[in-house]
């Protein structure tokens, strides 16, 4: 049997497109709370798609994080479980979200399903925001889910040791990509076009061909 991790936290979305941030936002946040046993890898799975398949084959328990479509009122946590994952995968949040269905149902045709896996998401606000960040909603739920996963990881024996208040860690992505850094540098709605490239837009907006 191949070797397989004890654990692999996903979050999974593209910071690019607002909410659609929230999954990598929120294993970032995790990292920076919590240090884990040996076996546990946290892993900013941002739009990787297929390409997740064998980080997830490869792990006997699959905690995700991501912004899922429940209907519901904007920032509302829901904890899915088991079978209720895929169900959720199938259905994409916009043409610019990856299918995370797929892996899962790829590592079970080839036998390598993990042996348990449990989702965290959001309901999220805006999603058409290109370049905008988290909305108020949503990234007032990254304490709450970062709480989730610490109490998920625990039951499956891996408890979270916090970091003490002040110390210095490896952030999980480049400091460049932190929330703090990438709001901070982003340009006004004035400067920056938010829906997509307004050479594009302008033509199209007139009824104008060229």
């Amino acid at each position: 049997m191949e070797d397989r991790c004890e654990v692999l936290v996903l979050g999974i979305g593209n910071v690019l497109w607002a909410d659609e941030g929230f999954g990598v936002r929120a294993v970032e946040a995790l990292h920076a709370a919590f240090t884990f046993p040996p076996g546990v890898w946290l892993q900013d799975g941002g739009t990787l798609g297929l390409n997740l398949y064998e980080p997830v084959a490869s792990a006997r328990r699959v905690l995700v994080f991501d912004a899922i479509d429940y209907g519901l009122a904007p920032g509302t946590l829901k904890v899915l479980r088991g079978a209720e994952v895929p169900a959720w995968g199938r259905t994409k949040l916009s043409p610019h979200q990856t299918g995370f269905n797929d892996v899962l149902a790829i590592a079970q045709l080839n036998d390598r399903s993990p042996e348990a896996i449990v989702a965290i998401g959001v309901q999220p606000l805006e999603l058409s925001d290109f370049g905008g960040s988290l909305r108020e909603p949503v990234r007032a739920r990254l304490p709450e889910a970062v709480a989730l996963a610490a109490q998920e990881l625990a039951a499956w024996g891996f408890p979270g040791t916090p970091r003490p208040a002040g110390s210095r860690f490896e952030p999980l992505n480049a400091a460049s990509l932190a929330i703090e850094a990438y709001e901070s540098g982003r340009p006004s709605s004035a400067d920056a076009c938010r829906i997509g490239d307004p050479r594009l837009l302008t033509p199209a907006a007139s009824g104008k061909d060229d």
